[in-house]
């Protein structure tokens, strides 16, 4: 029976794994370390944790689980330190990392079989970062993967799964080698071809100044992800080398391929290129989360004078919805609405559409 809960990192995913489990068991006693002490003081203000730790290695005799909540490097050094750290016998440890391969290779050799780690990684997350972005039902419906070191038995899994009961989230098992090859696929190379699409666009713009203004529309919503900390997606990638390695490979075969379809004016096949990937695509499942974060997005068809925004916004204060985003659309191709409304979740999206209908006649769409 988990009494005592350790968190080492108060940001977004930490935090909001604290105001969770609090929330769905009070009797827990959670005690939270955060390097920048402003965010501990937070937490415990938003009743994320009872105790504010002013050590990272506090007496953790009587802990019964232990989350580090710190972004990948920091967390193999906090598990290299863990060895020589005074812990309850069978506490269990885990982390939240994007790649976990490293990570449970380090468990392993690091920790003994009196301490149970068991990789984590919820793969849900928020355009803001920090304590005052974290909520208890962040991961709802989201998908959390475990992957467990050597020395874990299946009632250790259970009592993770029991004390993560309230998330909601949707637990799934992997070993480690798994999770790296399919957030490798998913998630971090995408933020690589973000990246370069991005750089891509940089480099022309010294020549076609307009490139910046036509890039306000589609291309800067495909490319969002770019905008994600830099210092964060640079560990992962070095620390997911080898299967991001294997798809640069197949990545520039693939387009190498493509490259010739066209170079041979194949309209064939380049229709079958671009049926199949569109097939794919709208199979994928609209209501779950995935390793990249949702964008909750509602275009409004509005005509584009003075006072339209607050006009809008103005139908969504009188029905209590909130925003995130609101931006006029520069370039329409492909896009229905010339304003886009950003939400924090689908049901604010769905709100949205119901209260604009209620007050207007403007049309909205979903891309």
């Amino acid at each position: 029976m988990v009494k005592n809960i350790y968190f080492i990192g108060l940001g977004l995913i930490g935090g909001s794994l604290a105001l969770s489990i609090k929330q769905t068991n009070p009797s827990i006693n959670v005690i939270g370390f955060d390097i920048n002490e402003e965010q501990a003081m937070l937490a415990m203000k938003l009743g994320a944790i009872d105790e504010i730790s002013p050590t990272l290695f506090p007496n953790l005799a009587h802990v019964d689980m232990i989350f580090i909540s710190t972004p990948v490097q920091q967390t193999i050094e906090i598990i290299e330190q863990l060895q020589n750290i005074e812990l309850k016998q069978g506490v269990i440890i885990t982390d939240v990392g994007s790649t976990k391969a490293k990570i449970v290779d380090w468990a392993n050799k690091y920790l003994n079989g009196r301490i149970k780690f068991i990789g984590g990684h919820p793969m849900a997350g928020s355009h803001k970062s920090g304590i005052l972005a974290a909520k208890p039902h962040l991961f709802e419906n989201a998908f959390y993967i475990l992957t467990p070191s050597k020395h874990v038995t299946t009632e250790d899994l259970s009592e993770v799964k029991r004390v993560l009961e309230g998330t909601k989230a949707n637990i799934i098992e992997m070993t480690p080698e798994e999770h790296d090859k399919v957030t490798g696929v998913i998630s971090h190379f995408p933020h690589i071809v973000a990246a370069s699409l991005v750089s891509q666009a940089e480099s022309y713009e010294e020549h076609y100044p307009l490139v910046k203004r036509l890039a306000a529309g589609g291309f800067r919503d495909i490319t969002r992800i770019a905008s994600s900390n830099p210092s964060m997606w640079r560990d992962i990638l070095l620390h997911n080398k080898e299967p991001l390695l294997t798809l640069f490979e197949e990545w520039m075969s693939e387009m190498e391929r493509v490259k010739q379809l066209v170079a041979n004016e194949d309209s064939e096949q380049l229709l079958l290129f671009f049926e199949q990937a569109k097939l794919y695509r709208d199979g994928l499942p609209e209501k779950q989360k995935g390793a990249i974060p949702s964008f909750y997005d509602l275009f409004v068809d509005v005509p584009d004078y003075p006072g339209i925004i607050s006009e809008i916004t103005g139908y969504l204060a009188k029905e209590e919805i909130s925003l995130t985003n609101i931006r006029i659309i520069e370039t329409r191709e492909e896009i229905y609405g010339v304003l886009r409304l950003s939400f924090q979740t689908e049901r604010d999206r769905e709100l949205a559409i119901d209260c604009i209908s209620k007050y207007s006649n403007y049309e909205t769409f979903i891309i």
